[in-house]
């Protein structure tokens, strides 16, 4: 029985060193492989040569009206601030993060509430999900069980504690488990976003007491014209 089982393993042996060889052994056919796993692919690498293209070379110059991602007449790099300075880009105003909406925006009375409306959009789109459509960290991603989305509403974000630079600077670079959306979301979208959520927490800050003072006085007026 002993000597049946010897024979058995040294088929086995015989047969595994066939199928896959000796380490280190070089062979000129190709080897046997069960699970490919994508060793070929239909690609070729940059600076190497092809017979598919007429001049033989693998890589191609840009399309014909392809823009840049970045320079100073790509659109990324004036849409979204790749490689801009100053507070406007960067949220920083000599090396420290800034409070107030930048001058460039040239924000009036008549085009504020525009660009409350666009932040409130955006909010909808890009953060509402995560924070809550009234930031208050209860959006869809938390109900799910994902824990840790911060409350927009506690004292650490309003902005005598977190400069409207750096809230700023978390969207477009991102923060812990949040993303970075630099590369999705417009230099002035980013910014109306941060006067959206300033609105929201203003807003929530205002007791009920105050909002009925509010109503009170508007009826005065009224009634008095």
């Amino acid at each position: 029985m002993l000597k049946y089982f010897f024979i058995v393993y040294a088929i086995l042996a015989i047969a595994v060193l066939g199928l896959f060889g000796i380490p280190g052994t070089k062979f000129e056919r190709p080897p046997f492989r069960v699970f490919p796993d994508m060793d070929e692919q239909d690609k070729l690498k940059g600076q190497k040569p092809s017979h598919f293209f007429e001049d033989g070379m693998g890589a191609r110059l840009p399309v014909a009206g392809t823009v840049p991602l970045s320079g100073d007449d790509g659109v990324f790099s004036v849409e979204f601030g790749e490689g801009r300075t100053g507070y406007y880009y960067t949220g920083l105003k000599d090396g420290y993060y800034g409070t107030g909406m930048p001058e460039e925006l040239a924000l009036t009375p008549e085009n504020a509430e525009t660009l409350l409306a666009r932040g409130e959009d955006r909010y909808g789109i890009f953060c509402a999900i995560c924070h809550g459509e009234s930031g208050d960290g209860q959006g869809t991603v938390s109900k799910l069980g994902l824990n840790g989305v911060r409350n927009l509403h506690e004292d650490g974000f309003q902005s005598a504690n977190y400069p409207d630079g750096l809230l700023y600077h978390v969207i477009t670079n991102g923060k812990g488990l949040m993303g970075a959306y630099g590369m999705n979301i417009p230099v002035e979208d980013r910014w109306a976003i941060v006067a959206y959520m300033r609105a929201m927490q203003q807003a929530r800050a205002v007791s009920a007491d105050d909002l009925a003072q509010s109503s009170e006085v508007k009826s005065e007026k009224g009634e008095g014209q």
